[in-house]
């Protein structure tokens, strides 16, 4: 199979598209032929050295953790999945990525893609949805709440627009200008240009989700009422200031939990979420989408690689 490998950490050029053994279906797992893979901020940062005080790679390593295709064997054990079947999987940390033609993956680590998705809004769907879902639920977001997403443009911040605004929130987020009209689409009832003006004139948001840290974090603050929730995702270091603003601060725990990724192919299967795909590119431009992810060329959804 051809996919995609590095042997060290280092700039984008440090992969390589190369012929690899094909893997097979041990028991518990499924073997599949994908057709698309993902392309996460983690990825580039995995590859790149920045997450080594978190994660040691076992060298060479074939990046990507989001994949989608379908099921060409079956090992034993397995009988939910048939030869056929198209799937998304996740793949571990520490085993092969999905960067690659065929992967091996645990039975329970895939779940069946609907029939309204292709490969590729599969795989934009999968640690995005994740993550949007997890961040809702642990805000625990009611009908009529204010809502602050930040980045609401970007793959996750997108699907937390649609989330709060399918459960009845009022939802603001910041973009830049040029995606004004793109995030009203998704379902923002206001958006705020974060290129053209400020969000600190906000007030008596109940929830903010913080998808950049930094700045953006500090700031945030001062636009939730007495009591609000402000959720963040792992970006830059963050100062908890709850007690001086009398709020709550949660870092939401993402996990590949497949209840999780279920629920939300449910609700694309119904139509109520719309996965965002950015770009699609091939797999061997693996370096190229790197270095556009690195230089935040991707403003709008998931970059994804395709195979054949």
């Amino acid at each position: 199979m051809k996919a995609i490998q590095y042997s060290e950490h280092g700039p984008a050029d440090v992969m390589q598209y190369l012929d690899l053994p094909d893997p097979a279906a041990g028991p518990g797992q499924i073997l599949v032929k994908l057709a698309a893979a993902s392309v996460a901020p983690f990825d580039w940062k995995l590859r790149a050295g920045h997450l080594k005080n978190h994660f040691t790679l076992p060298m060479p390593s074939i990046p990507g953790r989001d994949g989608a295709g379908k099921v060409i064997a079956v090992g034993d054990d397995v009988t939910e999945f048939s030869i056929g079947d198209r799937v998304s999987v996740v793949a571990g940390v520490f085993s092969q990525g999905c960067y690659a033609e065929k992967i091996a993956s645990d039975a329970k680590n895939a779940v069946r893609i609907p029939g309204n998705l292709d490969f590729p809004e599969a795989v934009a769907f999968s640690n995005p949805g994740r993550s949007a879902w997890i961040c809702v639920r642990t805000a625990e977001v009611k009908s009529g709440d204010k809502v602050l997403v930040h980045a609401g443009a970007g793959a996750v911040g997108g699907l937390l627009v649609q989330l709060c605004h399918h459960i009845g929130a009022e939802v603001t987020a910041t973009c830049r200008a040029a995606n004004r009209e793109y995030v009203l689409g998704l379902g923002a009832n206001r958006v705020v240009a974060y290129d053209q003006e400020d969000f600190s004139f906000l007030r008596d948001q109940d929830v903010v989700f913080d998808l950049m840290g930094g700045d953006v974090h500090e700031r945030s603050y001062k636009v939730l009422k007495p009591g609000g929730h402000l959720v963040w995702l792992v970006a830059d270091p963050i100062t908890d200031r709850s007690a001086e603003f009398g709020v709550t601060v949660t870092r939401a725990l993402i996990s590949d939990d497949k209840e999780v990724l279920q629920t939300m192919m449910d609700l694309a299967e119904a139509g109520m979420l719309k996965p965002q795909v950015a770009r699609t590119m091939p797999l061997q431009d693996a370096a190229e989408a790197h270095r556009l992810m690195e230089a935040g060329a991707i403003s709008r959804g998931r970059l994804v690689l395709t195979m054949g």
